[in-house]
């Protein structure tokens, strides 16, 4: 992880050290300079340090984020641990799925189950990515970190296409509830969704964005950088335009049609049931909003003053989505009911009745 420190020129000194502010764990506000972690390097007249600092699951939306060490740290911790929860969890769930299916199965669990498919690669290619800059920082940007950001763009773009597919297909569900009969739809529905990222990631590929993406650190005056196998920050690089199209774009698209629908989903429970059992009306309400990605949107609010709570509870939502996912994927498979032959089948009243436990 590189960071070019301009502290003395050339001609008069050749030797430095890299070293960053380290809060002192006794005294609030107090600290000094270390050099734990990091590796100096004269190069072109410049030191170029390599750090093993952390980064976070939040820059894979925002790019442009500014956070101080210690918080880039704990941000760091969330995004490993939850990650790596995540992976485990929608492994099993996999798992679950395929020793437990009998038969043709409910093509909502179906939906459900690509969507935690997604949601594995999305964080397994994380930690490999972040795993391969920290252990290879010399050779970061070869073609292994270059297929990683691909791989990382590919996995994020089919979660958001199995979000949106999911959010469409409640409204067949609850909307469209008649005559919606669609010849082989979950296999069509699984060519939007595996097919739209791939088509964007190749045309991405040959326009050269992937690459090491970089974000600073401040609050302490180090200077210190975080590195990811992403789209590239370089300047030169059409990387900008493609994070906030493909991303940021995409993913307002597929929060407002998401949110919309789970407005749909709270107009129907209340004139369905009332306040009769409000309870399991909100685990619905709570549990759809997970699968549908909703608090993806919290992305949003990691910009402007109240950046550093809304980066916090980002990370702490989205890297534990597949662990929620995997509480509502046993929720479906209490109800045990599935389909017999299409979505012409379904009915409103049998999503209102899918609740968590």
């Amino acid at each position: 992880m590189n960071t070019v420190c301009h502290t003395l020129p050339l001609f008069q000194t050749q030797r430095g050290t890299c070293v960053f502010w380290k809060d002192s764990e006794k005294r609030k506000g107090e600290g000094d300079w270390s050099s734990e972690g990091c590796i100096t390097t004269l190069l072109h007249g410049e030191f170029v340090c390599s750090c093993n600092h952390l980064s976070f699951f939040a820059v894979l939306v925002n790019s442009k984020l500014s956070v101080d060490p210690v918080n880039a740290a704990n941000l760091g911790y969330i995004s490993y641990i939850g990650s790596s929860f995540s992976v485990v969890f929608t492994t099993v769930t996999l798992v679950m799925y395929i020793c437990l299916r009998k038969g043709q199965s409910e093509q909502s669990l179906g939906i459900h189950v690509q969507l935690t498919g997604a949601l594995l690669f999305l964080h397994l290619s994380y930690l490999l990515s972040e795993w391969w800059v920290w252990h290879e920082a010399d050779g970061a940007e070869g073609r292994v970190c270059l297929a990683f950001g691909l791989i990382l763009h590919w996995a994020l773009l089919s979660t958001f296409t199995w979000l949106a597919i999911e959010g469409f297909h409640l409204y067949m569900l609850l909307v469209r509830v008649f005559n919606i009969y669609v010849k082989k739809y979950l296999l069509k529905l699984s060519l939007v969704g595996w097919g739209i990222p791939t088509a964007t990631v190749m045309a991405c590929h040959f326009s050269g964005v992937y690459g090491i993406h970089s974000f600073y650190m401040t609050g302490a005056n180090n200077g210190s950088s975080t590195d990811i196998c992403w789209i590239s920050s370089a300047t030169d690089s059409p990387g900008v335009v493609v994070s906030y199209i493909t991303v940021s774009g995409y993913l307002g698209l597929v929060f407002l049609f998401n949110t919309a629908m789970l407005g749909v989903v709270v107009v129907k429970i209340w004139g369905q049931r009332g306040k009769g059992r409000m309870w399991k009306d909100w685990a619905t309400v709570l549990g759809l909003s997970c699968v549908l990605g909703v608090p993806w949107g919290l992305a949003f609010c990691t910009y402007g003053p109240l950046s550093l709570p809304g980066l916090y509870l980002f990370s702490i939502f989205n890297c534990f989505q597949g662990v929620f996912l995997f509480l509502w994927f046993l929720a479906l498979s209490r109800k045990g009911r599935p389909e017999h032959s299409s979505v012409k089948d379904s009915s409103s009243q049998k999503m209102m009745e899918t609740n968590l436990n």
